[in-house]
């Protein structure tokens, strides 16, 4: 990881057209700009981070989930095999 110190004005060139400008620092919270082609995407880390795990979740079904799908799939299966007249 690279540490710079920048003043507010001051800005940071990431490889060619990714510009990174400091706008403002008040207390514990410094604003920064990001200018950088659209090609480029420039996301916050803890909602990467978020969204990451919540497609993860969504991904593996709780055992109850998949225990009530199976006994759904049970009772069709008995009702289709059942006696036909």
């Amino acid at each position: 990881m690279l540490v710079l110190s920048r003043r507010v004005g001051d800005s940071v060139v990431i490889g060619d057209d990714v510009v990174v400008t400091v706008l403002e620092v008040r207390g514990d919270v410094i604003r920064i700009g990001v200018d950088a082609p659209r090609s480029v995407a420039v996301r916050r880390q803890e909602l990467l981070a978020e969204l990451t795990e919540n497609n993860r979740a969504a991904a593996s079904p709780s055992p109850a989930a998949v225990d009530g799908l199976a006994d759904l799939l049970q009772r069709r299966q008995r009702r289709d095999d059942g006696p036909t007249a």
